[in-house]
């Protein structure tokens, strides 16, 4: 059991180091993508689905509270959260039209649409891209493989490469924490304020 424990351990540490090291330049400018629109009044909005719509809550909750200081709450919302939605959607339409109604109803130009897919051919992921694209918001994708569907779709895309779902979730929050960082570094730290304006 402590030989598993530890492979597990390695093979994660592996996979990140290497992901984000071959990778940095592009989360650095997604970093100055997610800032520029929080900094013009658009908001984000991720989703996802199982354990990715677990982290588009989580990810949401760090940019609308607080990530590493005390500062402005940031617009972001989870779309995978409002269970009368989801389920409406699903029973009257299709469970593959949950993201892209929600994005046609609240997303306007110059917000970001942030899908997440371990896959990256989740179909309503991928449906709620093109109505982003189509209504002129920013694409951002985190996947698994070689992107997918999702490849072609999104501004920027990190597709994680072949590997377990876990060790691709883990590489997704990984990410998704540096982003937190580098958004709250930018629009906050280089005033010298730390101070949350409600």
């Amino acid at each position: 059991m402590e030989t598993l424990v530890l492979q597990v351990l390695e093979q994660s540490i592996r996979l990140k180091r290497n992901f984000i090291q071959a990778n940095v330049n592009r989360i650095i400018a997604c970093a100055q993508a997610l800032s520029d629109a929080l900094e013009n009044g658009c908001k984000i909005l991720i989703f996802g689905n199982g354990g990715s719509a677990a982290d588009a809550q989580h990810l949401a909750a760090e940019f609308i509270n607080r990530f590493e200081i005390n500062r402005a709450p940031l617009a972001a919302m989870a779309l995978s959260t409002d269970t009368s939605v989801l389920t409406s959607i699903g029973n009257d339409f299709s469970f593959n039209d949950i993201f892209a109604k929600q994005i046609a109803a609240l997303g306007r130009a110059g917000d970001v649409a942030w899908g997440i897919s371990t896959s990256g051919n989740s179909e309503n992921v991928i449906k709620g891209l093109d109505t982003a694209r189509a209504r002129g918001l920013v694409t951002f994708g985190l996947a698994g493989g070689d992107g997918g569907k999702m490849a072609g779709r999104c501004d920027i895309l990190f597709a994680v490469g072949k590997a377990s779902t876990a060790r691709i979730q883990e590489t997704h929050i990984t990410v998704g924490h540096i982003l937190c960082a580098l958004v709250e570094k930018r629009l906050f730290e280089k005033t010298g304020s730390n101070n949350q304006d409600l």
